[in-house]
């Protein structure tokens, strides 16, 4: 079992930054890859970024490549999401994600979420 509890969401200009961070609890983390995905209102729940447990495979979705980091830190059992150069678009709720096996872009395939926290992008 995994639990994951989201931080680091809020209001922010266009073309500003935000990072959020993901903490998990239970013992495994490290077998884990882990994602983060978001949804906005109206909208399915989509890919943003992947890291494999180790950290040494690194996925993005198109929209966010060059501008989002994932990253882990094992030790510290957290996930985290820098997301610079922001746009109104990027506005959702953003959730992070585990999942026992490599990596998917289909959250159907992911067993672990926590709770979300909403980014908002101004323009």
């Amino acid at each position: 079992q995994v639990q994951l509890v989201e931080s680091g969401g809020g209001l922010v200009q266009a073309g500003g930054s935000l990072r959020l961070s993901c903490a998990a609890s239970g013992r495994t983390f490290s077998s884990y890859a882990m994602g983060w995905f978001r949804q906005a209102p109206g909208k399915e729940r989509e890919f943003v970024a992947a890291a494999s447990w180790s950290g040494g495979s690194i996925y993005y979705a198109d929209s966010v490549k060059g501008r989002f980091t994932i990253s882990r830190d094992n030790a510290k059992k957290t996930v985290y999401l820098q997301m610079n150069s922001l746009k109104p678009e990027d506005t959702a709720v953003y959730y992070c994600a585990a999942r026992g096996g490599i990596y998917s872009g289909s959250y159907r395939d992911w067993d672990y979420w926590g709770q979300g926290t909403q980014v908002i992008v101004s323009s």
